[in-house]
């Protein structure tokens, strides 16, 4: 099974990911701040991530990794 995490340390909160998510499963998370003062993308539901890693080429900062 895939894993997706973020470094919320390092998360702008840009939403590129969530964009580009072919299973829409990325969402920025509203419900806290990180450290720089912006809502970190999450997963919704880690079991339905396919591993495509699209979320980690497309984030600018590097703040994804995505582990199969």
């Amino acid at each position: 099974m895939a894993k997706m995490t973020v470094d919320e340390s390092v998360c702008k909160g840009c939403g590129l990911c969530v964009e580009v998510c072919p299973k829409k499963i990325v969402t920025l998370d509203q419900s806290h701040l990180n450290a720089k003062g912006y809502h970190p993308a999450s997963v919704t539901d880690q079991a339905l991530c396919i591993g495509c890693a699209m979320c980690a080429k497309m984030c600018p900062d590097c703040a994804i990794t995505v582990e199969r």
